[in-house]
């Protein structure tokens, strides 16, 4: 091997180097989410923060979670024969309300074990993507505001208006009722409560609040929430 040929060899060596095992963190930087593994088990770790974005891009400024990213994600996820569980950790404000749903139905409607974790705040239509999991958690510090439909824009005055905030209210008071152990009345007590906010309608429950209404399976952290996916993918390989 002459000089030239040793030069070119320790540049191909030096790039692979310095390229090795950044993918996940490229990954981490474009989407902000990760594939981890604890050696036995692979699960991909998506995270759903500041305001689910829908049809309208919001302003560069706000923090955003693209629907158009986390569902194409999804589908993926659960197509992959190397995932096997897929955990979501929520610190989202809420935002469009159909986005939210769609992501939401597809979180319930995978086979792969799913886990969700809020951390910070889940509100507004964070609740149903939160509950959308197989299991979920809430850390202590960590709330949910339950409120009724919002709509920014020009609102006609008429009964019709009036009939589709009804039917999204319910769309969302159904999912979330029927993807955790609160019912519909409570929920739509607690969206409709007027001496807990200052200047809107609705509730906020506090990590433990939660678990007792029955809208989050359990307390917990991070720990906690890998724990319960781990648990879940060894019973379901021993099925």
């Amino acid at each position: 091997m002459n000089e030239e040929e040793r030069k070119e060899r320790s540049e191909e060596e030096t790039e692979t180097e310095s390229t090795f095992g950044q993918e996940p963190f490229k990954e981490m930087i474009e989407t902000g989410a990760t594939t981890i593994s604890d050696g036995t088990h692979t699960v991909y770790c998506l995270t759903i923060i500041g305001q689910i974005e829908g049809h309208y891009a919001l302003s560069s400024e706000n923090k955003t979670t693209k629907y158009e990213h986390v569902i194409p994600q999804l589908v993926a996820i659960e197509e992959s024969p190397d995932i096997e569980g897929l955990l979501v950790l929520l610190n989202t404000v809420g935002g469009d309300i159909e986005a939210g749903l769609a992501i939401a139905e597809l979180i319930a409607g995978m086979k792969k074990p799913t886990v969700s974790l809020v951390l910070g705040g889940g509100h507004s239509i964070g609740v149903p993507l939160a509950v959308a999991a197989k299991r979920s958690f809430i850390a202590p510090s960590a709330t949910m505001m339950l409120h009724p439909v919002r709509m920014t824009g020009m609102v006609l005055g008429v009964p019709q208006a009036f009939s589709y905030f009804r039917k999204m209210q319910e769309r969302i008071a159904r999912f979330v009722t029927d993807h955790s152990k609160m019912d519909f009345k409570r929920f739509d007590e607690l969206c409709m409560e007027t001496d807990e906010l200052a200047t809107d309608v609705g509730s906020v429950l506090e990590g433990r609040q939660a678990v007792e209404e029955g809208l989050i399976d359990s307390l917990g952290t991070l720990c906690e929430a890998m724990a319960a996916l781990y648990d879940m993918i060894d019973r379901t390989d021993s099925t």
